[in-house]
């Protein structure tokens, strides 16, 4: 594991264990009691990022974090829940500026990202993949990507790994996880890292020549983000993650959107064991 993920998931950690310890009680206006007041929160997704998050048929936000989005918000008594579609680069630049409330959608709590916001305990991980054409006979793993035209999504943390461990490609990067593999479909770029998940997701539904290659390169957990300082919302989303963990929704959340067999509470507790 390298230096910077094993720095992110003792922060993440950390941070969960605090929130634990917090008194879920309103004052000074806070997030909490400002979302109750006014009967919503809102939550900010990219609806671009299957199965995380993506528009559906009936082009309505679903997906993994888009269900736990709104069991989290029945867990705070929260009766309206408000999507907003934007990016991973302005995720933070977003909750700053108070455009949202949280931010789920497969985040990852950097260190970058934790000088800057709050996370809750971690409700999601997976791996990050390489992905290329069918035909493609020269790219088995990292080592061969020298030189490559890499994918990746816009302020993603693939993004920020490919640029930390891959010095020598050539980074290409997308607003959209739909047009990184139409590129790839049609040989603009040489190879996409994403999450193994997303990867199969996309190749699935649009019946894509591509397959994946090596081992995971990294994996990373995802969380909630929120505003600094917000302390009693955070307490209350991390409860709230903890007694989905606890009662099953986690789990058949997970079965339901990345795999019948996935078991996605011990994949968590065992990046989390990573640390220990």
């Amino acid at each position: 594991m390298s230096p910077r993920i094993r720095l992110s998931l003792i922060a993440i950690a950390a941070s969960a264990a605090f929130s634990a310890l917090l008194p879920i009680t309103a004052h000074a206006a806070g997030a909490l009691e400002r979302i109750h007041g006014a009967g919503v929160i809102r939550i900010a997704n990219t609806q671009s990022s299957p199965p995380w998050s993506f528009l559906n048929d009936q082009n309505k936000p679903d997906g993994y974090d888009v269900d736990m989005a709104r069991e989290v918000a029945r867990r705070l008594g929260v009766p309206k829940i408000e999507f907003v579609a934007d990016s991973f680069k302005n995720f933070v630049a977003g909750l700053k500026t108070d455009k949202y409330d949280l931010v789920m959608n497969d985040l990852t709590p950097t260190p970058e990202r934790m000088l800057q916001v709050d996370f809750s305990a971690p409700y999601g991980v997976e791996d990050f993949r390489i992905f290329v054409r069918q035909d493609n006979k020269d790219i088995h793993g990292d080592k061969d990507l020298a030189g490559k035209r890499i994918g990746v999504s816009t302020g993603s943390s693939n993004e920020s790994w490919s640029r930390a461990h891959l010095p020598q490609a050539i980074i290409q990067t997308y607003e959209n996880g739909s047009l990184i593999f139409a590129d790839l479909g049609i040989g603009r770029i040489d190879a996409v890292i994403i999450s193994h998940f997303g990867g199969l997701r996309y190749a699935t539904e649009r019946k894509l020549p591509i397959k994946e290659v090596g081992e995971p390169l990294t994996y990373q957990l995802s969380a909630a983000a929120m505003r600094k300082d917000e302390p009693e919302l955070r307490a209350a989303v991390s409860k709230a993650i903890a007694e989905m963990k606890a009662d099953g929704t986690i789990e058949k959340l997970g079965q339901k959107w990345v795999g019948k067999e996935y078991d996605m509470v011990g994949s968590i507790a065992r990046a989390e064991a990573e640390v220990k």
